[in-house]
């Protein structure tokens, strides 16, 4: 990346931390200290941490780490309305574990370099993001890459020690290979670990239905399966019996449910979060959405990371579950989003009608826009499994006639494929879900899978065949 050493940078270009990584951090700060494109790495984890950046004076990639962080810099980037005393002590946390003598962390408005001394870090230096160009000098000396290049030279205790990074790329017994970016996410894809979103913008199209009934066909096959609730209008959680209560005020959900996993740093957050659900038998795991979601948006908006933390804390538990599903909202924000880029596969429910066909080409578009910012992180782009027919009617002339014109026009006029199975607009798929138990003077919903309602039905039969069909195509045997 070129550098023009006459370029003054202006805090006030930075809206966000999105924008205070790109145009202080990468623009700026990193080609002026010295870091070039092989030397620094963004959005990575190690072990149960997740840093912005890291930037090393003295390995090249591909990065091997070793016992030992001698030449390193830890760097976080946080919104220019963030407080940074509020991430000091998650810094510290950071420096102490990778055993990382420096780290910078800056708002934009703001730069700090913290130095570790064993357990505690101290303020090394600080100057505004107006200053900052002024400044260089006392920058490069603590955390340039010369500075500390020679630094680590003269700390060497043996020119052969495996604590040391070394320039070659060659691996030793003792390496630990470091992937880039977002390393623990990355591991999802060579788990056998599957994820699915369950995603249209728009509504009523079939997707709770999908998602829970789908689930419950893939539990029945033994296969261990997380279900994530990420619309704020709760259906799948209300679907799968977690929704006890009768007044606002017994809501035991509220302070605990998806927005609390996507804004938590903790990488084993999911087994505090995820719910028991015997909507069928065996149970499933569910994390429950709330309507809170919908009011705090802008929260997970402006936390730049939300955008891969659910994907990096689902590869935490990647042991734990065979299959995770993900029910979407109908819609193109910001859950949606995080939704499409935490998922390998996606799979459209829809009834085929008008509004629903037109509005795939807004699904292709998002799929389109998700899978630039996939690539740009290292992921591979979203298989699309195809449209799932759901909520179709059994009206005999229907299915005869206009249900098969409108199968030929997804194909042919948006490029999607429509899978085998057909799930129909069934009475027991409604009855199944409306299920109650008396608890004292109160009904409490008490909802049921298909397969436990009416093992034998139609519907079960269809769900059944769905399930078949998606587990082949993501290449799970039963």
């Amino acid at each position: 990346m070129s550098f023009n050493p006459e370029f003054r940078f202006n805090p006030d270009l930075c809206r966000n931390e999105s924008e205070v990584e790109s145009k202080l951090i990468v623009q700026y700060l990193l080609p002026t200290l010295g870091y070039s494109d092989d030397r620094w790495y963004q959005e990575v984890a190690y072990e149960n941490v997740r840093f912005d950046f890291l930037a090393f004076a003295t390995q090249k990639s591909p990065l091997i780490l070793k016992d030992d962080f001698l030449s390193t810099v830890v760097i976080e980037a946080k919104h220019p309305k963030e407080n940074l005393d509020d991430h000091v002590r998650k810094l510290r946390r950071y420096l102490t574990q990778l055993s990382v003598r420096y780290g910078l962390l800056t708002n934009g408005k703001e730069i700090r370099i913290y130095e570790r001394n064993e357990e505690e870090i101290t303020l090394r230096f600080t100057c505004s993001g107006w200053e900052v160009c002024d400044n260089l000098g006392q920058i490069k000396a603590l955390i340039g890459r010369e500075s500390l290049k020679t630094s680590n030279l003269s700390n060497r205790p043996d020119e052969n020690s495996d604590l040391i990074p070394q320039e070659s790329s060659e691996e030793s017994d003792s390496d630990r290979t470091f992937v880039n970016p977002i390393n623990l996410a990355l591991e999802a894809n060579k788990s056998n670990m599957k994820t699915i979103a369950v995603y249209h913008n728009k509504g009523g199209v079939g997707k709770t239905t999908t998602v829970i009934h789908l689930a419950a066909a893939f539990r029945k096959k033994g296969k261990r399966v997380l279900i994530v609730d990420m619309d704020s209008q709760a259906n799948t959680t209300f679907a799968t019996g977690l929704v006890k209560f009768d007044d606002e005020k017994d809501d035991d959900i509220k302070d605990s449910n998806i927005f609390h996993v996507l804004v938590s740093d903790e990488l084993d957050f999911i087994p505090d979060v995820a719910r028991k659900s015997q909507f069928t038998d065996p149970e499933i795991d569910v994390i429950p959405a709330h309507i809170m979601l919908m009011e705090s948006e802008n929260d997970v908006i402006k936390l730049d990371q939300t955008r891969f933390m659910l994907r990096t804390k689902l590869a935490a538990v990647q042991d734990e579950y065979d299959i995770v599903l993900i029910d979407t909202p109908p819609s193109l924000n910001v859950y949606a989003n995080i939704a499409l880029i935490s998922s390998d596969y996606l799979l459209i429910p829809s009834d085929l009608k008008p509004f629903a066909n037109q509005g795939l080409l807004n699904v292709k578009e998002f799929v389109k826009n998700v899978n630039t910012y996939r690539k740009q992180i290292n992921f591979p782009p979203l298989d699309v499994l195809g449209i799932v027919a759901c909520n179709i009617s059994t009206n005999a002339k229907f299915v005869q006639h206009t249900f098969k014109k409108r199968l030929k026009v997804v194909p042919e006029r948006y490029g999607l494929n429509v899978l085998e199975a057909v799930i129909y607009n069934r009475d027991e798929l409604a009855k199944c879900t409306e299920q109650t138990r008396e608890v004292g003077d109160l009904d409490i919903p008490d909802p049921r899978s298909i397969f436990d309602y009416n093992p034998d039905s139609k519907a079960a039969q269809e769900f059944e065949l769905l399930a078949m069909e998606v587990l082949n195509k993501i290449g799970v045997t039963v």
